[in-house]
């Protein structure tokens, strides 16, 4: 995060360059503090469009405001956010101010899934997962979605996959080794759980897979292989939507990769579930 300042909110740097703001400059202001998930979860053109202006003129006013950039001012206004809604017992009491733009706080979010994973980043997610012995799956309470949905997926093409409770996490673990893999999701507020875990698991020369939202996050300090995703809040809760949607794009490309093993499990899984009458016929 680019911010020189991070006690500055937006309406401070906005007061400090008040009279020097064009008429612009003014209706931006107008449009930021009426919806501030317009400039924190929008492109520079979203706001461009929003309040019918170039997108010149909103790099200028970032600028104008003693940002390095678009980016560095969307850091602040997102500080902003997180420090008025940092939690579901505050953000319950503005729920009619968050649930307007929920929509556009969603697609923003798949959006930053997609671009975390372009190129070879998703290949560089899945890869030590292809071979390793045994695929450990941790979260906090946030991604608890997206921990279910990669170990719903991850365990019907390959086996040894463990979802890892906090109550019975020391017994599922006392058996983990070098040739294995955990996968860690969690965002701020990071649970101590998950953090504690991966630290001790990183300790043991497990190779660690974080999911995470940025470079500050204490599982980023733990591996090269790490993904950061934007995670909106919706209503008084953060989505988990990023999370699930990782999961989902990680389980298909392993699934790719793994080609007939893959499809040998799947087999094998639907055959007990035909001879035990799982499903309703």
């Amino acid at each position: 995060m680019n911010i020189d300042t991070p006690q500055s909110s937006i309406a401070d740097l906005i007061a400090t360059a008040g009279d020097r703001l064009t008429a612009t400059e003014r209706r931006i202001v107008k449009a930021i503090l009426a919806d501030k998930t317009l400039l924190a979860f929008g492109t520079v053109t979203d706001l461009a469009d929003h309040v019918g202006t170039s997108r010149a003129s909103i790099v200028r006013f970032a600028t104008k405001l003693g940002c390095s950039g678009y980016t560095d001012l969307q850091d602040r206004v997102r500080a902003d956010m997180a420090r008025e809604f940092s939690r579901p017992s505050q953000r319950i009491r503005h729920t009619d101010s968050l649930s307007t733009p929920a929509r556009v706080a969603l697609e923003s979010a798949v959006s930053s899934v997609l671009e975390a994973t372009a190129g070879n980043r998703l290949e560089a997610l899945a890869r030590p997962v292809l071979g390793a012995a045994n695929v450990w799956i941790l979260s906090g309470e946030t991604s608890r979605a997206g921990a279910h949905a990669l170990y719903s997926g991850l365990s019907m093409i390959r086996p040894g996959v463990c979802l890892v409770e906090e109550h019975s996490s020391a017994r599922d673990l006392s058996s983990a080794c070098r040739d294995d893999v955990a996968i860690v999701f969690d965002f701020a507020r990071y649970r101590r759980h998950a953090i504690t875990v991966a630290r001790e698991l990183a300790q043991m020369g497990v190779a660690i897979v974080a999911i995470t939202d940025g470079p500050l996050s204490p599982l980023a300090s733990l591996t090269e292989t790490w993904c950061a995703l934007r995670v909106p809040g919706v209503g008084p809760f953060d989505s988990s939507v990023p999370a699930v949607a990782l999961a989902e794009l990680l389980v298909a490309h392993i699934a790719r990769e793994l080609h007939d093993s893959a499809r040998e499990h799947i087999d094998r899984t639907e055959a007990l579930w035909e001879s035990t009458g799982t499903f309703l016929s």
